[in-house]
């Protein structure tokens, strides 16, 4: 046994759960936590051997990810996504590592798809989440949006990779845009900005994915990852004065 939990949280995956599942056959234990799910992302789970909970009440994704952390049975814990998948490679490196751990805190490789497209750039070609720790030396922040793993301990980096399979569509990288700029207005409620924050806020986005971070050399979907992770940033801002206003 390697004595390693993997814990999700999840709402309404039922088309994702079962491949991210499947990929986990090299954990002791899984960990669902719901969070309100109205799909079969729980019959599924459970179907496929993941210990499913349900979540009281939602107060953002940092504190849902600790409490999920809580409820496994193992100290090292392999944090993972609905809409990811462990990959071969990053299984066996897993398995070496609880062996014989150097850190008790590790950050992955993540490539991710969007709109089924490998993305090679985008800023996305730097992504390596903290999601393999031993949470007596590290843990969840209690952030509601862009939680991450903190601890005051030495950090080791794993280059085979978790394979993020993220928006299938347009409109549901928009409708998860409108979910998360709800989340980052409230948290910033208390800063003024002009009108000219949202346009700037767009530029700004835009060109730093588009132009500096290459993102032209992902093609058409580069491009529309682009526009649409600015347009992210200019919805933020503008949810932000309308509550202003009021």
């Amino acid at each position: 046994m390697l004595n390693l939990s993997a814990v999700i949280i999840a709402k309404n995956e039922e088309k994702n759960i079962s491949r991210c599942l499947r990929s986990l056959d090299f954990v002791d234990e899984i960990v669902l936590l719901d969070t309100g799910s109205t799909d079969r992302t729980c019959e599924i789970a459970r179907s496929l051997g993941a210990k499913v909970f349900t979540l009281d009440e939602w107060k953002g994704f940092g504190l849902a990810k600790r409490r999920a952390t809580e409820l496994a049975s193992n100290d090292w814990i392999f944090s993972i996504d609905a809409d990811e998948v462990a990959s071969d490679e990053l299984k066996q490196r897993i398995q070496k590592i609880i062996q014989n751990p150097e850190f008790f805190l590790y950050r992955i490789k993540r490539k991710s798809f969007y709109l089924g497209k490998m993305i090679n750039y985008c800023g996305w070609q730097r992504d390596f989440p903290k999601r393999l720790f031993n949470r007596k030396h590290a843990n969840f922040n209690d952030k509601p949006l862009h939680e991450s793993v903190v601890g005051n301990c030495p950090i080791g980096t794993i280059y085979e990779p978790i394979y993020h399979y993220t928006y299938p569509t347009i409109k549901s990288h928009l409708q998860k845009i409108d979910f998360y700029t709800d989340i980052a207005a409230e948290q910033l409620t208390g800063k003024k900005y002009s009108f000219c924050k949202p346009f700037l806020g767009f530029i700004a986005k835009f060109c730093k994915m588009y132009l500096l971070e290459r993102g032209f050399l992902d093609g058409r979907n580069g491009l529309i990852l682009s526009f649409i992770s600015a347009f992210g940033v200019a919805l933020k801002y503008l949810k932000i004065i309308e509550k202003q206003s009021k």
